[in-house]
């Protein structure tokens, strides 16, 4: 299974799901080892697949990083932090998650938009 780490390590984010809020945007930034990209990739399109058919999903892109960069960064729309939270504690996401190499490193966060 992929290691989670917090960006903010005072807002973890199983602490973010507790907060009812929403809409939100769950940034999930992963460091994934050049020789394990392709198969990172299909597992996620799997999980993709799953999380696009539970209630409160949105929408999802996933990006690359440039100049041969070992990040790829997942963008999640979802309706509120509980629908995320239905989703990810789900045994079915859990075990897709579970097949996810030890060593990719997964840094998600929960966001909400702000006016600026």
């Amino acid at each position: 299974m992929a290691k989670l780490q917090s960006l903010d390590p005072h807002t973890p984010m199983f602490a973010q799901f507790k907060e009812k809020t929403g809409p939100i945007v769950l940034a999930n930034t992963f460091f994934v080892p050049k020789e394990r990209t392709e198969a990172f990739l299909a597992l996620f399109r799997t999980q993709a697949e799953f999380m696009k058919a539970q209630p409160g999903f949105v929408s999802l892109q996933m990006h690359k990083g440039t100049a041969d960069s070992q990040l790829l960064m997942n963008v999640a729309v979802w309706d509120s932090t509980e629908a995320l939270a239905t989703a990810f504690g789900s045994p079915e996401f859990q075990r897709m998650a579970a097949e996810f190499p030890d060593d990719i490193v997964s840094y998600p966060h929960i966001f909400q938009q702000i006016d600026v």
